[in-house]
């Protein structure tokens, strides 16, 4: 059982996995793989992240800490992420800064205000992770140092 804490009205949920694909271009696809939080299903995120260029943390602000094992996760994996901040109605009214400051993120990791369930707002999610992952491998490649 789901610890639903916080977030009581909520009725919906990803019971194993999500997927989508966008077609960018020919020859340029993005595929998109979505994987619930809940430590019971942290075994997927070794085989869903092998070959990733990038990830979203998609965070909750009616239960910020539970991304925190996402976070330490792509940290620890030196992978490019962003945090997306799902802003809902009854969710708490923070800004990208205080977000940052909270999750502990260093200050040139992307934080997205958004509300996924709008397209234009989900594809600014994913436009700011695409930038942020070409600056990175930019780095990596002019310095010639991994960037974690």
């Amino acid at each position: 059982m789901d610890d639903t804490e916080g977030v009581e009205q909520k009725t919906t949920t990803t019971v194993a996995m999500d997927f989508g694909r966008i077609t960018i271009r020919d020859g340029l696809v993005l595929y998109l793989f979505g994987t619930p939080g809940q430590d019971r299903f942290w075994f997927m995120w070794d085989e869903l992240s092998y070959g990733a260029l990038g990830a979203v943390v998609l965070a909750d602000t009616r239960r910020l800490a539970d991304c925190f094992p996402a976070v330490d996760y792509f940290e620890s994996r030196g992978l490019p992420f962003v945090v997306g901040v799902n802003c809902f109605e009854d969710g708490y009214d923070y800004t990208s800064d205080e977000i940052r400051e909270a999750l502990d993120l260093s200050a040139d990791l992307p934080v997205v205000l958004c509300d996924v369930r709008e397209r234009t707002s989900g594809k600014e999610v994913l436009t700011t992770l695409v930038r942020h992952v070409l600056a990175v491998h930019k780095r990596q490649h002019d310095t010639g140092v991994p960037v974690s």
